[in-house]
């Protein structure tokens, strides 16, 4: 699913300045007409209203027609909105913009009516200026609810485009340990690569057709613990790994990362708790020292993990044969 299409909102007053000049605009192209009649006032202000409404309106739709519905949406990304957002507060600002709506439709039949029916200069002008004021109104008691949303579409758009129907399989992991490598080699995508720590910002997403199935890859940044202290990107990591994952390859680092063993198979163990498949993906063996990594692949083998991986296409191999039993 992808929110970069999501309309850009503006600040109230941008509306109700963008209404009044399409207004005013309206109102003198009609009166520079050489056939304008008698009533071409009356006409003038019926086209103010009758542009005021179809310039609003058509803005007020964009917003709650580009935003999707909420409930509707796939979990991962239900969890995900509540869990970056005030759901109740977006929820009350797009039911403010649609009371808008339906206020500002309200007022341009009954002023319209109005107009229509008024024979006199002075009331119909007086009319047309309550219009205006009412319009305003309306529009000023939604400022609030046009900022939230501003702020929600900015949210969303940094949301990551996973597909919620494919076969996926998640890369977990502590920071440094070589998932983005790891996904690097099993896709062919060339995310970003550095020898520090912390190096995946954002979510990095690959794919590979595999025993004729287009599978995801999710390369999940941070280390998935303790959910209220992780940073947005994590929690989007954690949220993809508990609603998406078919499958979750962890990946030890036999080298030295610093975070030591324990840390790893305590951080193992937590993604164990999730009931997903999963499989053990030993990284940097060519430059651990063997005792090293023989003592881990004894340790993984006492937790129940018999086959530990050490080659992207023997996990190809275990990728396609979950696929066939599916």
């Amino acid at each position: 699913m992808n929110f970069q299409g999501l309309a850009k909102i503006e600040k109230h007053q941008w509306y109700i300045d963008l209404a009044f000049r399409n207004a005013n605009k309206a109102a003198k192209e009609l009166k520079s007409q050489k056939r304008a009649g008698p009533n071409v006032i009356k006409r003038a202000d019926l086209a103010k209203v009758r542009m005021v409404n179809r310039t609003l309106k058509r803005h007020f739709d964009l917003i709650l027609t580009s935003f999707p519905s909420i409930d509707s949406l796939p979990e991962f990304y239900q969890e995900l909105l509540r869990a970056t957002l005030d759901y109740a507060m977006l929820k009350k600002s797009l039911g403010a913009v649609s009371w808008a709506s339906k206020k500002i439709d309200f007022f341009s039949e009954s002023f319209d009516r109005k107009i229509r029916r008024c024979q006199e200069f002075k009331r119909m002008t007086s009319y047309s200026r309550e219009y205006h004021g009412r319009i305003a109104s309306v529009i000023k008691q939604i400022s609030g609810a046009l900022d939230y949303l501003e702020i929600t579409r900015k949210v969303m758009k940094g949301y990551p485009s996973v597909k919620t129907k494919l076969f996926t399989v998640c890369i977990a992991g502590f920071p440094n340990v070589g998932k983005t490598t790891l996904l690097s080699k099993l896709t062919g995508s060339t995310p970003e690569i550095a020898d520090y720590a912390f190096t995946t910002r954002e979510i990095n997403i690959g794919y590979e057709r595999i025993n004729n199935h287009k599978v995801q890859f999710i390369d999940t940044p941070g280390t998935l613990a303790r959910f209220n202290k992780m940073n947005p990107i994590e929690k989007q990591a954690y949220l993809a790994v508990k609603y998406c994952a078919d499958m979750i390859i962890f990946v030890f680092d036999a080298g030295d990362a610093g975070y030591g063993d324990d840390a790893q198979f305590k951080l193992l163990k937590s993604l164990e708790s999730m009931g997903k498949n999963m499989v053990v993906y030993a990284s940097k063996t060519d430059i651990a020292e063997q005792n090293v990594v023989s003592t881990i692949q004894a340790k993984l083998k006492k937790s129940g993990f018999e086959i530990i991986y050490k080659d992207p296409k023997d996990l190809k191999s275990n990728i396609s044969k979950q696929i066939s039993e599916q």
